[in-house]
């Protein structure tokens, strides 16, 4: 086991598999002692043996770490106080929340359904919300009781579905969407009590881009380096999970492969300005040049070249 993360205490949601789960083995690995909540094959907040969530657990204590597992829906408030609760209870403290959980229903908007779009939020949006309320609430307080700083980290999961927005995942994107913002104003009210919050949009190969529009892109190549291989997503979780990025916070990451990407903020590059109040033909005199030669912007998530 490694040192890194030695006497730190890890959330990862939805860590029963995937990402999830190579995030929580990653962290279990430096050192931390992790809980790793899933829905649970029953889905009634209940696990038997040999649900995943239990099986990564009994993966990670096979390799000497300590871990547990927590069983409940990232969309319920009152679970996410229990996940959080059992970690404080069980190993003293929390250190590191990393929101995983999710799934997708791919639908345009003519065929999204009111269900298709609320679920979507729910687990997404509102399944961050829920951890990272409880979370910074908790950390505030053991800063106010301790008199500075604590030791915190969350990291979100978003994905780049949230700039380009795939016209067959409007719920999908805008919950991703939702997740930066969220995270980015969290980010700067618990930088005063130590706490760093950043996001990464993963590309891998998951059962959720296999599932995808875009699944060709994330095939195993036959031979060479594996661009897509989740495992590669391991040590940038780990990395913002860490003290070794204690000045890191407020960032949006794009990891695969060999690479990262940090997505900088929106910026109003192009300017247009009138004499007076704008009119529709002051509009179209001053945007027509401009206009003339953009396209209407359509489908753009493409993987750029490796």
């Amino acid at each position: 086991m490694g040192n890194l993360l030695d006497g730190k205490v890890a959330l990862v949601t939805g860590a029963g598999a995937g990402l999830g789960k190579i995030e929580a083995i990653a962290l279990a690995k430096e050192g931390a002692r992790v809980v790793v909540t899933d829905l649970g094959t029953a889905g009634d907040g209940t696990g038997s043996s040999q649900d995943p969530a239990n099986q990564v657990v009994e993966e990670i204590k096979g390799m000497g770490g300590d871990a547990i597992a927590v069983f409940g829906d990232v969309g319920n408030f009152e679970d996410a106080k229990k996940a959080i609760g059992t970690a404080i209870d069980t190993f003293g403290s929390l250190d590191i929340l990393i929101n995983n959980a999710g799934f997708c229903r791919d639908k345009t908007i003519f065929k999204l359904t009111e269900e298709d779009w609320d679920c979507i939020i729910r687990v997404h949006l509102k399944g961050h919300f829920n951890h990272m309320k409880v979370a910074a609430e908790y950390w505030r307080n053991k800063s106010k009781a301790e008199g500075g700083p604590v030791y915190g980290r969350m990291i979100s999961t978003a994905s780049e579905a949230f700039m380009f927005a795939p016209f067959g995942q409007p719920n999908y994107a805008a919950a991703k969407a939702g997740i930066v913002a969220l995270s980015m104003a969290t980010a700067q009210v618990m930088v005063r009590y130590g706490v760093n919050v950043n996001v990464i949009c993963p590309r891998a190969r998951t059962r959720m881009t296999m599932d995808s529009p875009v699944a060709a892109i994330f095939e195993k190549p036959a031979d060479g380096f594996d661009v897509f291989d989740p495992e590669h997503l391991a040590h940038p979780f780990v990395w913002l999970a860490s003290p070794l990025s204690q000045n890191v916070a407020g960032y949006v990451f794009v990891c695969y492969g060999k690479q990262i990407h940090i997505v900088e903020r929106p910026n109003m590059d192009t300017k247009f300005e009138n004499d007076v109040a704008w009119t529709p033909q002051a509009l179209t005199d001053k945007l027509a040049d401009y206009f003339k030669d953009h396209q209407p912007v359509t489908d753009g998530y493409t993987v750029p070249p490796q």
